[in-house]
Parts: C-alpha cells; sequence; structure tokens
C-alpha cells in the first residue's frame, strides 16, 4: 500500500482529517464483520456501548487490524515511526435505528499530554451517509480542547454523552463516507459527530487511537497500551497482552482489568473538568 502523499500530510494539517483511504479488501471486511458477529450470537449481547472497548484484547482478528501496514504506514506519515495503541471502540449502528454519537471532541476525556493522537475510524461495513458516516468541521481541530457538557442519552454511543458546550461553526460541515475495508483518519481535536443510519444495512467500525509512544496519560490511575510499532523508550503505559486466542479465560481476564482501568481514569478525567469548571 503506498503511505501518504506530501499533499495529503498537509490537507490532515488544515482539515484535521483524511479520508477515504484503502485498508484491506471487502471480502476481508466481511470475514472480520462475520466473526464479531458470530462472538455477538455466542455471546447473546451486542458489541455496543457498554461492551464496545478494546477489542483488541480479546480477539486475534482485531489484533491483525491494528497492526495492518496500510494503517500504520498512514498513522506513521502523522505522528512518527514509535506508535502505541492507546484505546479501541467498535462503533455499531444497526438499521433503522436511533443511535448516534453526539458532536464531540476525541480528546475530551483521554488526558493525553501532549494531545498527539489521531483516530483510524476502520470500516467493516459501508458507511454512507445514509447509514451515518462521521461528520466533521474541517479545521477545527486548530480550536483546540473545547468545553463538553454530558448529556445522557441511552441512544448516545459515547460512554459519558460527552457534549460539545462551545460555539463552533457548524454551518459547512464534511461527511467522511468510506466502504468496508476503508478508513480515515482524524486529529483527536476535529470536532465531529455522526448521525442515525437510516440505510437498510448494520454500520459497523472500529474507531483505533494511535498515540506516538512518547505522550502519556496524566490520569493518576495507570492504564495500559499496545506498542504497535517501532519502540517504546519511555514505559508510559503498562503493555498489554496481545490475544492467542478467541475470547480466551486469560485473554478475558485481561481485558476486564484494561477496560475497568480505561473506565477509571476516563472518569478522573471527567471529574477533573467538572471541577475545573466550577
Amino acid at each position: 500500500m503506498p503511505r501518504l502523499t506530501p499533499q495529503q500530510v498537509e490537507a490532515y494539517g488544515r482539515d484535521g482529517y483524511l479520508c477515504p483511504l484503502d485498508a484491506f479488501d471487502t471480502a476481508q471486511a466481511r470475514a472480520y464483520r462475520d466473526r464479531l458477529e458470530a462472538f455477538e450470537a455466542a455471546e447473546g449481547m451486542k458489541m455496543s456501548r457498554g461492551h464496545n472497548f478494546k477489542p483488541h484484547l480479546l480477539f486475534p482478528w482485531v489484533d491483525e487490524i491494528v497492526h495492518s501496514p496500510a494503517i500504520l504506514d498512514a498513522v506513521e506519515d502523522l505522528i512518527g515511526p514509535d506508535i502505541v495503541l492507546f484505546h479501541l471502540s467498535v462503533w455499531p449502528k444497526d438499521a433503522g435505528s436511533g443511535t448516534y454519537v453526539s458532536w464531540h471532541q476525541d480528546a475530551t476525556y483521554f488526558g493525553l499530554e501532549p494531545p498527539v493522537h489521531v483516530t483510524a475510524w476502520v470500516a467493516l461495513t459501508d458507511a454512507s451517509i445514509e447509514a451515518g458516516c462521521m461528520e466533521v468541521v474541517p479545521g477545527s481541530h486548530r480550536l483546540g480542547q473545547l468545553w463538553h457538557s454530558e448529556m445522557q442519552d441511552p441512544d448516545n454511543l459515547l460512554s459519558r454523552g460527552q457534549t460539545l458546550d462551545a460555539p463552533v461553526d457548524r454551518s459547512r460541515t464534511a461527511f467522511m463516507p468510506v466502504r468496508a475495508g476503508q478508513f480515515s483518519l482524524h486529529h483527536t481535536h476535529l470536532v465531529h459527530n455522526s448521525r442515525p443510519n437510516r440505510s437498510s444495512d448494520r454500520r459497523v467500525g472500529l474507531g483505533i487511537s494511535y498515540i506516538p509512544a512518547h505522550v502519556r496519560c496524566s490520569s493518576a490511575q495507570r492504564v495500559t497500551a499496545l506498542l504497535v510499532r517501532g519502540r517504546d523508550r519511555f514505559g508510559h503505559f503498562d503493555p498489554e497482552r496481545r490475544p492467542a486466542v478467541e475470547a480466551g479465560s486469560a485473554e478475558r481476564a485481561f481485558h476486564a482489568d484494561a477496560v475497568a482501568r480505561f473506565r477509571a481514569a476516563n472518569l478522573e478525567q471527567s471529574d477533573r473538568v467538572a471541577i475545573v469548571r466550577r
């Protein structure tokens, strides 16, 4: 796969996103989707809000995606060769459902210092405008971190319901449709949302948070992360265990601990923001 061109790197710096880019073919995307949905059927539970964190610790096929050379080559052109996977969420929307993602910035409760973080949104199904693909405010990443409020709504896929609470001109937005097997990249401060899925098929994507190894999390709660390329000379995170089998007992135990730590750090950041705003 080709790396990013100088023009693409320039566009990312100007607009805060790139879309679409190719990761793998549609047949491979379908195979990954089938693995996900087979697990959901076996568990009797969909990987939606509350159950959608860090699946790369459970499934070798997700571990394969996060190590994809096509994705990592593009990320390296933006943040350098020493790449750490900080977090990963599954973003599913059933056809005709009311689920959505409110206007927000990824950085809000991550507590990353400095906020050098790029999200790769990898499509396992087609994510058209009708299906509720990402919608962004081009260039909004240059505004830095903005205030958010927590607006709890069971249809909002964001775990804390974080919603932009700052005046941002949204009169000119851009949609980021991707086909199955494609991905997009966006900056951690880019203002974005996604609308409900009005298509006839489920929309499923993986939001993979990549950071350079020198970035740390400011939470007192120490969290886990996975080195996916290059070297980690800093040790800001406890290393994550790559899965050997699909959702085995060791994988489930490590996953549960990593998610609990992430949630605790996330809550700490939320409380910190609330205190600052008082």
